[in-house]
């Protein structure tokens, strides 16, 4: 979406909060190039979904002029812990700026909505455009094309519900802890900490590290019940479900 005007300036980055893969930065110092900032926190399914093009965009565009920068705003305990971050930023493969905000100092600034949101600053370090949640990430980089003055076929779409154009069904909403029963959903994911195992759709998934593990996955949009047994050194945050495609897809 298109900034209401052109004079929303871009929030500084509070000091001293840590950096991944590069030296602090400060926000005016980025004057004369592009900068796209995307809020997200590593055990959110929605933030993972949306990592795969925040990755291409820094792979594709950063030769032509664009800052890509992460913040990572924790909203889980495990996802609190600077270590875990890091270690999360390498096991994704995350090789652009991610700055950590774990008392969500750059939210407030931005006044945030939500995980995943980002916000796309010109070169002057005005507001240029803006998404929350996921989806229009063809419109996102159409944009960041617009303002470097390229043009390149847009990526192609990771999932097919990515496409605007998709008939696409509200899951199940997202709830706290273990859940167990009816659902409606693409697919269902667990937030977990810990070490051990948990059991879900009749198979044993491993963890090893603190995330969103999917537990099961369907074709498309799909009625079914969960049966998840948690090991007892695992911890489950938050049972989440994904969007599938409707049935009836021209």
């Amino acid at each position: 979406m298109r900034a209401p005007v052109d004079t929303i300036a871009a929030p500084p980055f509070p000091a001293k909060l840590p950096w991944i893969n590069v030296a602090p930065l400060r926000m005016d110092k980025q004057i004369g190039r592009p900068v796209l900032i995307e809020f997200w926190d590593f055990c959110r399914p929605n933030s993972l979904r949306t990592l795969p093009y925040v990755k291409a965009w820094h792979e594709r565009y950063e030769a032509d002029g664009l800052r890509v920068i992460s913040v990572h705003a924790a909203g889980f305990p495990p996802s609190q812990d600077e270590q875990a971050v890091r270690d999360a930023v390498a096991r994704l493969g995350i090789e652009h700026p991610v700055v950590l905000d774990p008392n969500l100092e750059i939210w407030t600034w931005f006044d945030n909505r939500g995980w995943p949101s980002r916000y796309l600053f010109d070169q002057r370090g005005k507001l240029f455009e803006y998404h929350h949640g996921e989806g229009d990430y063809r419109g996102t980089e159409l944009a960041i094309q617009e303002l470097l003055g390229v043009e390149r076929d847009p990526l192609p779409y990771v999932r097919p519900e990515d496409d605007p154009d998709a008939l696409v069904v509200v899951p199940t909403a997202d709830v706290e802890g273990t859940f167990n029963g009816p659902y409606e959903a693409g697919a269902v994911w667990a937030v977990l900490s810990g070490t051990g195992t948990v059991r879900a759709a009749g198979r044993e998934i491993v963890v090893d590290h603190p995330g969103a593990y999917e537990l099961v996955r369907h074709r498309g949009h799909t009625a079914a019940v969960l049966d998840l047994v948690v090991g007892e050194d695992v911890t489950c945050h938050a049972t989440c479900f994904e969007p599938g495609l409707a049935a009836d897809q021209p």
